[in-house]
């Protein structure tokens, strides 16, 4: 069950069901296959650096470690991510945290049971032949910005620097182009004039001279610049019904998180880069492993959600988006740390 199944966007419905079957025998109800050990935890980008301890979780051997037969499946963005949980495709979705809140006020509760990071690891990025009147988000106006997907956490934030800035969000225009080539072929080809994106789409770019780092949101540092304080993004989440209901299947998806958050704090970015699959370093091998430096300083060492967090993301949203502007969020129930402050 080591295997993860990297989807693309036309496929993925038809490749979600195929891997339900094949590697689930054939059950697809979320809590159905908890006796036998066997989770589906959906990716919003495998191989996004953001959300790098998905995969070296497995790669190090600490799901089976615990007994549980983990498949990784994958979407380019984490709102596609989202549905599948909310539909019982998956049991858990690795994506980012501030989707909680948005399903909460949609009459859904989902919780974050591990808090992988505490920064979103994002960047906005503009190309070369724009960069002169694309300066910061001030001049998002009239432009064209590349996100991962429409109601995705880039498009989340990328509204948020805008209104801040004194840019209304019908002022321009996001583009859902996905990561990797696909953002950095719309860069270039001029179908976008920037957008935000993760690494290793930003070593690649920055390598490649397409374009320059507008905006850097890899630190906690950068995230409290750009946004006012530590924005939780990369996690764990769950819908909380099946979550409260498989305690002793979540405690150990917990463990091996841990034990992989604590595992990179205390290795290289190079001997991480190593334990992944060889074919996530598109750019090669040291490129991807800069990619890696670049981006750890947003991870957690514990899976502890940071105390002032949720208020950020809360705010954040609050700003642009008209579901949740008005509406009251019980932010309590967007997350719990019952699993990951009992891991010794």
């Amino acid at each position: 069950m080591r295997t993860a199944l990297k989807l693309s966007a036309a496929a993925a419905a038809a490749g979600l069901a195929l891997t339900t079957l094949t590697a689930c025998g054939g059950s697809s109800a979320a809590g159905s296959d908890d006796s036998n050990g066997k989770i589906k935890i959906m990716v919003g980008g495998l191989d996004k650096v953001i959300y790098l301890p998905a995969r070296l979780t497995q790669q190090l051997g600490y799901f089976e470690d615990e007994g549980l037969h983990v498949t990784l499946l994958t979407e380019p963005a984490g709102v596609q991510a989202t549905t599948s949980l909310v539909s019982g495709d998956v049991q858990g979705v690795v994506g980012f945290y501030d989707h909680t809140l948005d399903l909460q006020v949609k009459g859904k509760e989902v919780e974050s049971v591990v808090q992988l990071a505490h920064a979103p690891g994002e960047v906005e990025v503009v190309s070369n032949k724009a960069a002169g009147d694309l300066t910061s988000p001030k001049d998002f106006k009239g432009k064209k910005l590349g996100v991962t997907g429409l109601g995705s956490s880039t498009d989340f934030l990328t509204k948020y620097l805008a209104v801040k800035n004194g840019v209304r969000t019908n002022e321009f225009t996001p583009v859902a182009v996905g990561a990797g080539q696909t953002f950095l072929s719309a860069l270039q080809q001029g179908s976008i004039q920037g957008g935000m994106t993760t690494d290793p789409t930003v070593a690649q770019l920055v390598d490649k001279n397409l374009g320059k780092v507008l905006l850097d949101m890899r630190t906690p540092e950068g995230s409290r610049k750009a946004l006012g304080g530590p924005y939780p993004s990369s996690s764990l989440y769950m819908n909380t019904d099946w979550a409260n209901s498989h305690k002793a299947t979540v405690r150990k998806l917990a463990h091996a998180f841990v034990k992989t958050l604590r595992w990179m704090s205390t290795h290289t970015a190079e001997q991480i880069a190593a334990k992944m699959p060889a074919d996530y370093a598109q750019g090669g091998t040291k490129l991807y492993a800069q990619a890696i430096k670049d981006t750890l300083p947003m991870f957690t060492k514990d899976g502890v959600m940071p105390a002032d967090g949720p208020a950020t993301v809360e705010r954040v949203l609050k700003a642009f988006n008209p579901n949740l502007k008005n509406a009251t969020v019980d932010l309590k129930k967007t997350y719990t740390t019952e699993f990951v402050k009992k891991q010794g």
